[in-house]
């Protein structure tokens, strides 16, 4: 089939809940992707920070192979030893202690919202009058529960009434924070680094108070790390960098890296909250999941894949520091590791499309900014590449 034959198959079908780009991805190998007519392009969007190992990774497609001829779903009423060791090696690499998991970051926001009520339910007695204090600009998944506590008015406008009780203030702005705290504030949740937003991450001040804030108030620590985590900002989860443990975290995308799984994993003061019956998903932690989640793991440690993103994160850093430099609809340039944001004075939409025209995927997150999210195995030869692409595309401007 053609690219348009596929698109056209496709509309015919499909809700039209995406404003897709008009290509029609085929198969993809190490960090370059191709369309059903042979076009090469090479990633910068991992499908949306999802695709940290590349494509077509021997080792991880032999994993699942395996697992497919063994046992795929049992649900979870059984113990299986992919999700065992999975939880396991979750829990070790977060430093919490527990894990729920699920299919998807959205569900795993849903769960920590239930950890967070519950845990107020069982210290206050049985009240249901507790706020989750969230951030603006933020974004933390489309259903209900996780709409509620986007920071974000276009996404919930269409869909009120959501689940009450959630109070916004300012990410960064530690007085803003303490000043919504109230004795009915259950959680404060945030992304370490906000990702559709604009690629913003949180400041040490901001993260360090909040930690204590919710130390004082016995309240919960919850933070999204579904696009932030899973090395993508140089540490296996960005709040590593802040010297503090959520209660709560949250984590999906990469974790999978393609498969769909997700997770929430409390630490020890939020352990008990949920008890038999609470939750639960029945697709949740199935082996062939867990088995994906491991074989990341394991790829993550051989291929030393923190120490590449650190590395050739830099040299993005570097790289795009130059691009904000010449082009003066270049304003800002932020973000860390290989999760980094160009910030223009235009809208983005015609300079994606530009270099996507050009063989390079690359993505925005919001209406101003494009997203450097790659597979994190790239090196510094596919910057420059993006890079040479990029700036073609700025120069015809």
């Amino acid at each position: 089939m053609t690219n348009q034959e596929v698109m056209d198959l496709a509309e015919k079908s499909l809700i039209h809940t995406y404003n897709r780009f008009p290509i029609a991805l085929d198969h993809g190998d190490e960090v370059y992707l191709y369309d059903v007519e042979g076009k090469k392009y090479l990633d910068f969007a991992a499908g949306i920070a999802v695709m940290a190992l590349g494509y077509n990774v021997p080792e991880y497609n032999q994993a699942l192979k395996d697992q497919i001829d063994k046992l795929i779903h049992v649900s979870n009423l059984y113990y299986t030893e992919p999700m065992a060791k999975a939880a396991a090696n979750l829990a070790k690499a977060s430093g919490l202690k527990r894990v729920f998991f699920t299919n998807s970051g959205t569900e795993a926001i849903e769960g920590a919202i239930k950890v967070a009520r519950k845990y107020a339910w069982l210290k206050d007695n049985g009240a249901t009058d507790h706020e989750i204090i969230a951030m603006n600009h933020s974004f933390h998944g489309r259903s209900l529960g996780s709409l509620s506590v986007t920071g974000s008015a276009h996404y919930q406008e269409a869909f009120k009434p959501l689940i009450d009780k959630i109070v916004f203030a300012d990410f960064n702005d530690l007085d803003d924070v303490a000043s919504k705290v109230t004795d009915k504030t259950c959680a404060i949740l945030f992304e370490t680094i906000q990702g559709e937003g604009g690629i913003y991450p949180a400041s040490k001040e901001f993260v360090q108070g909040i930690r204590k804030l919710c130390d004082e108030k016995d309240i919960l620590m919850i933070l999204d790390e579904v696009q932030c985590g899973m090395g993508r900002s140089g540490k296996m989860f960005a709040y590593q960098y802040y010297d503090v443990l959520p209660d709560v975290m949250c984590s999906a995308k990469a974790l999978g890296c393609g498969v769909p799984i997700g997770a929430f994993v409390v630490g020890e003061k939020a352990e008990n909250a949920l008890t038999a019956g609470d939750h639960g998903s029945t697709y949740g932690g199935n082996p062939l999941a867990t088995a994906a989640a491991n074989a990341v793991f394991d790829l993550y440690e051989k291929k030393h894949v923190l120490d590449n993103v650190n590395e050739v994160g830099a040299y993005l850093y570097q790289k795009l520091e130059e691009v904000e430099q010449q082009f003066p609809c270049v304003c800002d340039h932020r973000g860390m590791g290989l999760m980094q944001g160009l910030e223009f004075t235009v809208p983005v939409g015609p300079i994606v499309a530009g270099c996507i025209k050009n063989g390079c995927l690359l993505i925005s997150a919001g209406s101003n900014v494009i997203r450097f999210v790659p597979p994190l195995v790239i090196g510094k030869e596919h910057v420059d590449q993006m890079i040479q692409v990029l700036k073609g595309v700025l120069e015809t401007m």
